[in-house]
């Protein structure tokens, strides 16, 4: 690993001016570009004092062996070059967006002789105009074939194209009138042509000129008596009305604007965009950006826009025309909405009005429908972060790695067949729960999911709780242990097993525990273990702020590579854990709150306080119920609801304004507390 030291500039050096930066490796490869208002100042921060760099620049500026800058004009120009450079060499340490899927494009060749139309995905071609992202592929393809009813272009493949030609009978779809029939000389070159390029300004926008200019042929058409064009009229007028309106009108029809948001984590972050055009939504598209450097809300959204905008701009100087660009990918509309502004966001919006050649504006929604449809991208992120993380850890190669990178890490003597992990819950020290969680082969077991209350001296604090979950845990491990048949041998089955009993399941010891905290958890799951006399089982705490990975009586914690397969397992295995016990305590916590409310209540037993808490839901419903609504619980008549009405009553009369307190039995509203007798 380098020295920062070694390759350090002079300070006097570096210049004040605005600049971009570049580290480089050993080898001559560019690991991270930056820029920076006051290079001097930037640059400066990175060797002043390493220690106090977070983990991402550390690893950074210790595997850089120099670093080059060059001074630019202005900060705009920065914002460009850094672009440019991250795009041409894609350093290691800089944030990488990525497509999460393919998405299919409508796709119209006018490259081509006769062009054609079709489902396309990938890269894109010089000469294609192409319409979409859409996320299904039938939806286009739905859409396409009732446009082809009023545009009936081609869209047979080539070997087909040309059989027809050869024959002079074209296929299908020319009989159906879904084809123009270029193939056959039925329509010539020209005129297909045209057809193409009108396909394309409707679907770039022109819908409600093209389907209002039919409409006026269609009533000249009846005023003529023409009633066979006129009806032919209406049939297309019906068709395309039909595909207009897959799209759903969500704004009104002057807004063209788009829609950002993004979900993120520790390790990666999920971006969603939706395309409005004409206020319909047009298309959509997603990244999953791997977060290899520290990085704000405000930076990730920097750094979205100009790389995604960025394509727009080499497209452009690439001498990609008009017609051949899509028209939302590659078109940068008048609004653009993120969920947080951006760094430089003036500069962003000079930028962006260069390339468009009309001003652009980057707002944040504040109220109405674009905040209702920015809380729908940002739901569309969410699902796909989660699908991410899903199909990466279904994989069985992918998670049969990770198990093998994670024994590797933790310099373990056995496979990780069995993973156990433990979370503590809570509300301010009371309604104390914990989970475990059951990971097999990497994927949750979750029949051997438990859940634990902790009352008494155990619920004092986070460490307490955790020792006594492990020693209970691991002591019914040891009772369970002794019920398990000798030592297993092969050969023929004993046949006084055939009907033997499934040991209990907690007779089945984990290779490693894990646990959700930092060292103190750590420490005490390995007291516990150590008092049960237990040293074959592997303890392993993972912290949320860094999620690095902390041994027993270790000072220093494994720190593995962002990207790696087994932080990622252990990762999920933490969230599992953490959404298996916060359930648990909210469930536990609702329970409690409704059943103390109703203590000191003459006459009214566990059943019916159970009943009163299934029929109305929460307690807030509960202390509003008339003596009428109360009364159509099971078991609750006039008497006993009359009781229940005065109790909450009295509850009401005795909360004094400003004060947290409530009487006894109640719940003090500020902590969460239980108050008992």
């Amino acid at each position: 690993m380098a020295n920062p030291a070694d390759y350090r500039p002079a300070p006097g050096h570096i210049p004040t001016s605005p600049g971009v930066y570049r580290f480089r490796d050993e080898y001559g490869r560019i690991i991270y570009v930056g820029k920076a208002k006051n290079l001097r100042n930037r640059l400066n921060s990175y060797f002043a004092n390493p220690l106090g760099l977070t983990p991402k620049t550390y690893a950074m500026v210790h595997t850089a062996a120099s670093v080059e800058w060059t001074v630019v004009g202005s900060e705009l120009e920065s914002l460009q070059l850094e672009y440019t450079w991250i795009k041409e060499f894609k350093p290691r340490f800089n944030i990488a967006f990525r497509d999460d899927k393919s998405y299919p494009y409508l796709a119209v060749t006018l490259k081509d002789r006769f062009p054609r139309a079709q489902v396309m995905r990938g890269e894109k071609k010089k000469g294609v105009r192409y319409f979409g992202p859409y996320s299904q592929a039938w939806a286009i393809r739905e859409t396409l074939d009732a446009l082809l009813r009023v545009f009936p272009v081609r869209t047979c493949a080539t070997g087909v194209f040309n059989r027809a030609q050869a024959s002079g009978r074209p296929c299908l779809l020319g009989y159906i009138d879904k084809c123009s029939a270029p193939c056959t000389g039925k329509i010539s070159m020209q005129d297909h042509q045209e057809i193409a390029e009108e396909l394309c300004r409707f679907m770039a926008g022109g819908a409600e000129k093209y389907i209002a200019q039919l409409t006026g042929e269609m009533k000249d058409a009846a005023a003529d008596f023409d009633f066979e064009k006129a009806a032919r009229l209406r049939d297309d007028i019906e068709a395309l009305t039909k595909a207009f309106e897959r799209n759903a009108v969500v704004l009104s029809d002057s807004v063209d604007a788009d829609l950002f948001n993004f979900i993120e984590d520790d390790l990666e972050a999920a971006v969603q965009v939706f395309f409005v055009r004409g206020g319909r939504i047009r298309g959509q598209r997603g990244w999953i950006v791997e977060k290899v450097e520290d990085s704000t809300p405000e930076a990730l959204t920097e750094q979205l826009l100009a790389q995604v905008y960025g394509e727009v701009a080499a497209s452009l100087a690439a001498g990609t025309t008009a017609s051949e660009q899509s028209f939302n990918e590659h078109e940068i509309p008048k609004t653009i909405n993120v969920p947080v502004l951006p760094d430089n966001q003036h500069h962003l919006e000079q930028w962006l009005t260069g390339i468009r050649g009309a001003k652009v504006t980057i707002s944040v929604p504040q109220r109405g429908e674009r905040v209702e449809l920015m809380n729908t991208v940002q739901e569309n992120a969410k699902q796909a972060l989660a699908l991410h993380k899903t199909r990466r850890a279904g994989d069985i190669t992918t998670r049969s790695a990770s198990l093998v990178e994670l024994q590797e890490a933790l310099e373990l003597p056995d496979p990780l067949m069995r993973i156990e992990c433990y979370d503590i819950s809570h509300t301010q020290g009371t309604n104390v729960v914990a989970s475990m969680v059951v990971f097999e082969d990497g994927l949750p077991k979750k029949g051997d999911y438990r859940k634990f209350t902790i009352t008494g001296d155990a619920a004092r604090d986070d460490t307490a709780s955790m020792y006594d979950v492990i020693y209970r845990r691991f002591r019914r491990y040891l009772t369970d242990e002794k019920k398990l048949p000798g030592e297993q041998k092969s050969g023929e089955i004993d046949t006084d097993l055939l009907t033997a009993k499934e040991p209990a399941k907690f007779a089945y010891p984990p290779n490693l525990v894990v646990v959700d905290g930092g060292q103190p958890q750590v420490n005490a799951a390995a007291a516990a273990l150590a008092d049960l006399g237990i040293s074959d089982i592997y303890v392993v705490g993972i912290a949320k702020r860094l999620e690095e990975l902390w041994l027993p009586q270790d000072d220093f914690p494994v720190i593995l590579p962002r990207t790696s397969d087994a932080l990622y397992l252990i990762q999920r295995v933490r969230d599992e854990a953490h959404r298996f016990a916060i359930t648990f305590h909210r469930t536990k916590r609702g329970k409690a709150m409704v059943a103390s409310a109703l203590d000191g209540v003459d006459g009214l037993g566990p059943a019916k306080r159970e009943a009163l808490i299934k029929h109305f839901g929460s307690l807030k419903q509960l202390s509003q119920a008339s003596e009428e609504a109360l009364q159509e619980v099971n078991g609750v008549g006039p008497a006993m609801a009359a009781k229940i009405r005065a109790h909450f009553e009295e509850q009401g009369a005795a909360q004094q304004p400003g004060k947290a307190e409530v009487p006894q039995g109640g719940i003090n509203v500020t902590t969460g507390e239980v108050l008992t007798d």
